[in-house]
């Protein structure tokens, strides 16, 4: 199903900015992996840069959606919601993405091998998820949803790994690493989290239906059970 057509110049616009913020938001993931795998100052000091982008775009998607939205169909109303609500989603994951950078300049070349690979995947993870929910957005493509909805679950184990790894008891003192790690984790964890959020505002976007509605009445896969809640409404 192909995106909807935006009905004047002002939803083309807004609907164009939300895209920038989907590729800065992918640029900031993208030097945050970079950077704790280099340990490059450089690469890491990037991502205040895309977090000071993504503070503009949203300020800039806000004040359009609020002199727009009273001016197009419901269909494209509710487009420019999503859009809105994604901007709220991207900039917050600016602002992890930024405190996870800060954390990471600090203590990066300390990071045992184990903590910089898998943070590193973290951030390599959000990057391809923030990318799949822009396609999945942009062609009103329903399977690239999902695919962020069973990817969040796998970002949330790299999550839990590294905090048993750091939470067992140990001989070893590296308290104060430990402490920046497990923050570190967490903030991707939860920009993961922002990603999920965005996926089911695709899935509604294209449906309809939410997939926490679903939840409340079964306990099955969310993946498989938003798809086959589909079905029966098809």
């Amino acid at each position: 199903m192909g995106a909807a057509s935006a009905q004047n110049p002002e939803s083309c616009h807004l609907v164009e900015l939300t895209y920038e913020a989907f590729r800065v938001t992918q640029q900031a993931a993208a030097a945050a992996a970079e950077g704790i795998a280099t340990t490059s100052a450089a690469v890491l000091k990037a991502v205040r840069e895309r977090e000071k982008e993504l503070d503009s775009l949203d300020r800039d998607i806000d004040d359009l959606v609020t002199t727009t939205i009273t001016k197009v169909s419901d269909k494209s109303a509710r487009e420019l919601l999503a859009c809105m609500k994604f901007a709220i989603s991207l900039e917050r994951i600016g602002d992890l993405m930024l405190s996870f950078a800060n954390r990471a300049e600090a203590v990066s070349a300390h990071l045992e091998s184990q903590d910089t690979r898998d943070l590193t995947l973290m951030a390599s993870r959000i990057e391809r998820m923030i990318a799949d929910v822009e396609t999945a957005f942009r062609e009103r493509n329903l399977d690239k949803a999902v695919s962020v909805l069973r990817a969040d679950g796998e970002l949330d184990r790299l999550c839990n790994i590294i905090m048993f790894r750091h939470l067992e008891p140990s001989g070893s003192e590296r308290k104060v690493d430990s402490f920046h790690v497990l923050f570190m984790a967490q903030e991707l964890e939860r920009a993961g989290d922002h990603a999920k959020n965005m996926a089911e505002e695709v899935c509604h976007l294209i449906s309809g239906r939410t997939v926490r509605h679903v939840l409340r009445t079964y306990d099955r896969p969310v993946e498989q059970l938003f798809l086959d809640h589909l079905r029966k409404i098809d």
